[in-house]
């Protein structure tokens, strides 16, 4: 079987290399030339643990092809799977643009049966739409009878363990309206599926409905802790003791219980935005999921309020250590991350930022050029500092040696994002340690 993936981004780029791993012929399309010819060169845009190394090696063998053109290919492949992007316009809604373009051009050069996939997350209907735009194409070649059918595949994919996730997935999501599309994914995705891997088949509405529920729900969780944990500093509770309690209730378990300083990335933002735009576009009021964006906002000023209390205000001229920069560990995705919001919220308030994130540190210099200063390791941020903030818990900085950067800073003062660290240890060390929830 040979398939194109259009779209070589997060999703795209690791969807198509995972296929060729398993033996698939496939070509990955995108539009932007460089990317392309950085790809057959190795040269990956994005940083995924695994990736580099299985895409030369899938390359060299002849699975893994690049192309700018899906017109070029199109009649060679069985499958098109779209994963362009979908970023949200200023309303919340997913921009659908990209996706609508793929389906213009394959219904202008179609030329054999084909089964369309969506990977990319969208709203729920935009199936309909594919359909119609290639359909609408056809006509207009006077080959409106061409069949083809079309599927929602949704991803769900972690990043800093994509690779894993597709090659092992929890479940395997498939929306299709004919029988001939499920055999087509059910034969795609056989090798995936040999330990048991569940494939749920669905109708297109609810593959696409499945992933921005997924995706609110864990996003809720986060925030519900977030509040809880506000609320547990007011009353004098510990939220690591009532995330250790209520974690323990099987009904409810352990996972995205944890408090901190706000999400952010590519999906749980643009997802609840988008969701919450779907409802309302029907006359429904999402009440929960606007909550869940509101503490979420909130949540990413916290740890600025703790500094700005514990200082009584006089932040200018102080000197930040500010430890990690990515949205979470093992990415260097900085899309709606807290660590943009503190550093907005630092610099208007006259603090000097010394920065540093083991992976991020590249696109932190895209994002914000020389408004902060870029440090080698954490204990040359902390020189002259008068506060750490710790936003992003890369192992790295769990145990680093605390009697070194006392020494180095002019106050030891903590401030906790991820609650990764022990409050005795930390007094013991002789640090004022403040955290979320306690």
């Amino acid at each position: 079987m040979k398939i194109a993936i259009v779209g070589t981004g997060y999703v795209g780029l690791v969807t198509g290399t995972c296929f060729s791993e398993m033996g698939t012929d496939v070509y990955c399309i995108d539009i932007d030339r460089d990317k392309i010819e950085n790809l057959k060169k190795g040269i990956i845009p994005i940083y995924e643990a695994g990736l580099e190394e299985m895409v030369v090696r899938n390359y060299q063998a002849g699975r893994l092809k690049f192309s700018i053109s899906l017109s070029e290919v199109l009649n060679e492949v069985d499958v098109v799977f779209s994963a362009v992007g979908t970023p949200p316009d200023e309303d919340g809604s997913a921009d659908l643009s990209y996706v609508l373009e793929v389906a213009r051009t394959i219904g202008r050069n179609l030329n054999k049966y084909i089964l369309v996939v969506t990977k990319s997350t969208v709203p729920v209907g935009t199936a309909k739409l594919v359909k119609q735009a290639i359909q609408d194409e056809l006509d207009k070649r006077n080959m409106g009878d061409l069949a083809f059918d079309i599927a929602s595949n949704p991803e769900f994919l972690k990043e800093g363990t994509a690779v894993d996730d597709f090659m092992r997935p929890d479940r395997v999501v498939v929306g299709v309206e004919s029988e001939r599309a499920k055999e087509i994914m059910d034969r795609l995705y056989k090798p995936f599926t040999i330990n048991n891997y569940r494939i749920i088949y669905t109708d297109i509405p609810s593959a696409e409905m499945i992933k921005y529920a997924a995706n609110a729900m864990l996003a809720t969780r986060i925030s519900f802790m977030n509040d809880v944990a506000n609320l547990c500093e007011l009353v004098g509770a510990d939220i690591n003791m009532v995330r250790a309690g209520i974690g323990a209730d099987v009904r409810i378990g352990k996972k995205f219980l944890y408090a901190g300083c706000g999400y952010g990335g590519s999906c749980f933002p643009k997802d609840v935005k988008a969701l919450i735009n779907t409802a309302k576009q029907k006359g429904y009021d999402m009440q929960v999921l606007k909550a869940v964006e509101e503490v979420n906002e909130k949540q990413k000023k916290i740890l600025f309020e703790k500094l700005y209390n514990y200082y009584n205000g006089d932040l200018k001229g102080k000197t930040v250590a500010l430890w990690g920069l990515s949205f979470k560990p093992k990415t260097d995705d900085m899309r709606e991350a807290p660590s943009l919001v503190m550093i907005k919220e630092l610099l208007e308030s006259g603090v000097v930022v010394k920065a540093y994130d083991p992976v991020a540190m590249d696109e932190a210099k895209r994002r914000l050029g020389d408004k902060i200063i870029y440090s080698k390791d954490i204990y040359d941020t902390t020189e002259d500092a008068d506060a750490i903030i710790l936003l992003t818990e890369w192992n790295e900085f769990r145990m680093p040696s605390w009697s070194a950067i006392k020494k180095l800073m002019k106050e030891p003062v903590i401030f906790d994002g991820r609650n990764i660290y022990n409050k005795s240890d930390l007094e013991d060390a002789g640090f004022s340690y403040h955290y979320i929830g306690g």
